[in-house]
């Protein structure tokens, strides 16, 4: 148990320099912080979401082992219409009509039986004007300025800063420092109109689709994320042949704490604007035009546990001022979340080979040695994390042993556009595309973090290779090209 505890616990040596003076006056002072951190996903497999893995692949196989089958039926029937020559006239016409009619009832029936695939016809992100670009300096200059936080709020959010990842051209409305301003559910609507419909314009333009075509609507701001094309993919298999439209935001204005509780101020440090506008089909017509396939999709949502279920949430501090508070304890449930996510995940996609070798590590392995970890890299081309913090994609990254390539999107969106929540898998997808990274067959990987606490991955696959898009977000000198 004890080794079980530390596994779950980083710690960070620092260095205080010289004490000037007091008892100890000329001694080094230095403190050991420790922190929460992803527990080792090697240390312990838990069968249930094993399983899990196996019912989804065996469910989803079904109507694909019951092709042959029908398809031997009607080879018997084609076998009776080959022999018509120890037949009578009469007989041949009656065969064939029934052949046709049993052709067309084992069609019918099959297609009605079998999932619709799902496409994602194309995407687009919201690049802010330029005029809402805010850096670090100047995000910690506007917070003294304001009032309305103390000395030790503003040290806690530069530490924060410097570590976060996050680079100086992330956007955010920079109304949200007036001294005067009171948080209000009217400003989180403008500032999602203004994203909102402006990434909206942009995707009906490029996919000339129609407002009046679009039969299924689904807007979600926060962190939804997966969820939402989840539900979009659902609708979709009731409406057959109708678009829709998925609409990803984060309303950084609504969601801004004012208050000095240092897990209420985390999230000011994070998130920063920004919007996707995702449009989806399940019409087979629609897949010579769109980019992606949805193959699986996967969540995980551990809201049994009350540690868990708390560990983000909206609240009032002891002064009354609301905001959204992240427990010291979210990267360490976060990462329970994502094992027993990959665990499920696993069987869906993983090569055959990779399932023999955990298992066979599983059932006959030592006591003393770690569960195989399955190598990930074999089942996707590219992996897009959710930007939520270096830290947090520095666990990842050593926990499923990612290459820098891998992790490459996640962290230049963090870097870029900061956290935006929802959207930020989009980010990362167009950062792919803006890189010529995306070639036909690909298969990405979306892994993306919720309250509750939520974790869900979605794996598309490539059904082209993509171009550089004028109206693609990393498209700029500043951005990507300097990158390359």
């Amino acid at each position: 148990m004890a080794r079980a505890n530390r596994e779950l616990f980083s710690t960070e040596i620092v260095n205080r320099g010289v004490e000037d003076s007091g008892p100890h006056a000329g001694s080094v002072d230095f403190s050991v912080r420790v922190r929460r951190a992803l527990p080792d996903f090697l240390s312990s497999v838990d069968l249930k979401y094993v399983k899990l893995g196996y019912h989804y692949l065996i469910s989803s196989g079904f109507y694909y082992v019951a092709a042959p089958v029908l398809c031997g039926i009607l080879g018997v029937e084609i076998g009776k219409v080959i022999a018509w020559k120890d037949s009578s006239p009469e007989s041949c016409v009656f065969d064939m009509v029934s052949v046709g009619v049993l052709l067309g009832l084992v069609l019918y029936v099959y297609l009605s039986l079998i999932p619709r695939s799902t496409y994602l016809v194309d995407f687009t992100c919201f690049r802010p004007p330029d005029e809402f670009k805010i850096s670090k300096e100047e995000f910690l200059e506007l917070a003294r300025k304001s009032g309305k936080y103390s000395e030790e709020a503003i040290v806690f959010q530069e530490g924060v800063l410097k570590r976060s990842g996050i680079g100086d051209e992330t956007y955010l409305p920079r109304a949200v420092f007036r001294p005067e301003r009171k948080i209000t559910l009217k400003d989180g609507r403008e500032e999602a109109s203004m994203v909102i419909v402006s990434v909206v314009n942009e995707l009906l333009s490029s996919t000339r689709v129609q407002p009046q075509d679009i039969g299924v609507l689904v807007v979600n701001c926060g962190f939804l994320r997966v969820i939402a094309v989840d539900l979009a993919r659902d609708l979709l298999a009731a409406h057959p042949g109708r678009y829709a439209l998925v609409v990803s935001t984060e309303a950084v204005s609504y969601t801004w704490y004012d208050g000095n509780d240092f897990d209420m101020l985390l999230p000011n440090c994070f998130f920063r604007m920004g919007a996707a506008a995702v449009l989806l089909s399940s019409h087979h017509l629609d897949r010579w035009r769109s980019k992606y396939e949805l193959k699986q999709l996967v969540r995980t949502h551990k809201g049994a546990e009350e540690r868990s279920f708390g560990c983000i949430h909206m609240k009032e501090d002891g002064q009354g001022t609301r905001g959204l508070s992240v427990s010291k304890d979210v990267i360490g449930i976060g990462g329970n979340a994502l094992k027993d996510n990959i665990t499920t995940l696993g069987p869906l996609v993983l090569p055959v080979s990779e399932q023999l070798h955990f298992f066979n590590n599983f059932l006959f392995k030592k006591e003393t040695s770690k569960p195989y970890l399955p190598n990930y890299k074999l089942a996707f081309e590219h992996v897009c994390v959710l930007a939520t913090s270096k830290k947090v994609l520095d666990e990842i990254q050593k926990n499923l042993d990612l290459t820098d390539e891998y992790m490459e999107a996640s962290r230049r969106t963090l870097e870029q556009f900061g956290n935006t929540s929802s959207s930020s898998v989009w980010y990362e997808l167009a950062y792919l595309e803006a890189t010529s990274r995306i070639r036909k067959g690909d298969r990405v990987w979306q892994i993306t973090f919720g309250s509750g606490f939520k974790c869900n991955s979605v794996v598309w696959k490539a059904l082209k290779s993509t171009r550089k898009h004028p109206r693609n977000p990393w498209i700029d000198p500043l951005c990507v090209e300097a990158k390359i």
